[in-house]
């Protein structure tokens, strides 16, 4: 039986508008009332998914999301069950990285986008693909060892980015978690922190296995709870690699491709 539903937010839950279909909304409403926990698994922090969680009335106490893919595991009220952030020698690390490979950087410090300038000819998007942050021109010397780093983002047009990608040093993988997470938007996490960990802390805590979840996700930073949980859903709109690692390819999100998987595999569950 599934007990605890995972959901990745861009290409899973939202529509190419970034809306929530009144289909998912209702099926979601459904298992919540049903008892099922709805969890959204997002490389957002929590601030910029706040009205998403209203619209799905995910906001009680005992709701729970999974942000900075998987570095903060928390109630919906704020209540951090589990924090894994970023060392400033590693932020330092890829600030020369990305700038020999003259990639935009951002780093993101809870609510709060430190901007840099690695890549003079090619600025950073990522203030036009979340407007919930307030962004702060940074510059390396102004970075303190106490300051809470979640993650670094590289957001630019995606061909050009697909173009840098491949000429990422194979060590760099050994020593971060690396995976893009929209086709434009590239992100770098402590090792071993993924959507996958989020969810082994989060069950823990409720007392929930992974063969009693299901996680739906279409892109590379979906793939380790598409591995984890005992159900792993791909969208028909995910990359290749989701779609080969998942049991089950439900309709795109502009399909409510969510819903008709919740309705398949979690509902048809409960009434067996």
């Amino acid at each position: 039986m599934i007990k605890l539903v995972a959901i990745d937010l861009d290409g899973t839950l939202l529509t190419d508008a970034k809306t929530i279909s009144d289909t998912n909304k209702k099926i979601l409403a459904e298992a919540k009332a049903r008892g099922v926990k709805i969890v959204i698994c997002t490389g957002r922090p929590l601030i910029a998914i706040k009205d998403y969680l209203a619209e799905l009335n995910l906001l009680d106490a005992d709701d729970y999301s999974i942000t900075f893919n998987g570095g903060l595991i928390q109630t919906n009220t704020g209540e951090i069950l589990g924090k894994t952030a970023m060392e400033l020698e590693e932020v330092k690390h890829i600030h020369q990285l990305l700038a020999k490979l003259d990639l935009p950087m951002d780093v993101l410090s809870d609510a709060l986008c430190f901007q840099f300038e690695t890549a003079a000819e090619h600025p950073s998007i990522y203030p036009t693909m979340n407007k919930a942050l307030t962004y702060v021109p940074k510059t390396l010397e102004a970075l303190k060892e106490d300051t809470l780093y979640n993650k670094v983002v590289a957001a630019i047009d995606a061909d050009y980015l697909d173009q840098k990608i491949p000429l990422i040093p194979a060590k760099e993988y050994d020593r971060f978690e690396i995976f893009k997470t929209r086709p434009n938007l590239l992100e770098f996490m402590p090792k071993g922190v993924t959507k996958a960990f989020g969810l082994s802390v989060l069950g823990e805590h409720l007392g929930i296995t992974a063969n009693e979840m299901m996680a739906l996700g279409d892109e590379a930073n979906d793939l380790s709870m598409i591995n984890y949980a005992g159900m792993g859903v791909a969208m028909e709109n995910a990359t290749d690699g989701v779609k080969s690692a998942a049991n089950f390819v439900t309709r795109t999100n502009q399909a409510d491709g969510v819903a008709h998987a919740i309705q398949k595999f979690v509902f048809d569950d409960l009434n067996d």
